[in-house]
């Protein structure tokens, strides 16, 4: 009795791609025939064409047997291996020497920021005190002399500019 492509491919375990490899010019010729019915042309395979098949995928499906199979976690070592685990090694104990290096770096300059951070806030706090404190007024610098030079003979020119001391944020009171 013949066979479809169908029931070969579900009786051998293997695709119709496999089945049609397998079958070449001479054999499609000798135990091939087309059957159409309800619209639908299907390939059948004589029975002598079934035991050729048969042989070649059985066959070849025995050596493919899962029953047989062992699993293993061994894994061996060579000599590439074991001098790739010793490079990789050394470079992963550099880089935490480089990652190390930069924690104190990242340390340091925080310390620095923390130190900035506070000379600034005693900065302002000392230009605050000098905004507080009361404005000389033109007497107290007519007697302060530390600005202005007592002309003599060599640093004389005629005019002489003597200025009133301001505060150092005295534009901020206007």
């Amino acid at each position: 009795m013949s066979k479809t492509m169908k029931q070969l491919t579900m009786e051998f375990g293997v695709t119709r791609q496999a089945i049609m490899r397998k079958m070449d010019d001479n054999f499609r010729s000798k135990y091939v025939s087309k059957i159409h019915s309800n619209g639908v042309s299907r390939l059948t395979i004589s029975d002598d064409g079934y035991k050729l098949l048969k042989q070649h995928f059985l066959s070849s499906n025995r050596v493919v047997s899962n029953e047989n199979v062992s699993y293993s976690n061994h894994v061996t070592h060579d000599s590439t291996t074991d001098t790739a685990m010793e490079l990789l090694e050394k470079q992963l104990a550099e880089k935490d020497k480089q990652i190390e290096k930069l924690q104190q770096s990242l340390s340091e300059a925080h310390k620095l920021l923390d130190q900035q951070q506070q000379l600034n806030l005693s900065t302002n706090r000392q230009n605050e005190k000098l905004l507080d404190t009361p404005q000389k007024t033109s007497e107290d610098s007519s007697q302060d002399d530390t600005d202005v030079l007592e002309p003599t003979k060599g640093n004389y020119k005629g005019v002489e500019n003597k200025t009133s001391k301001k505060s150092l944020f005295g534009w901020l009171r206007r």
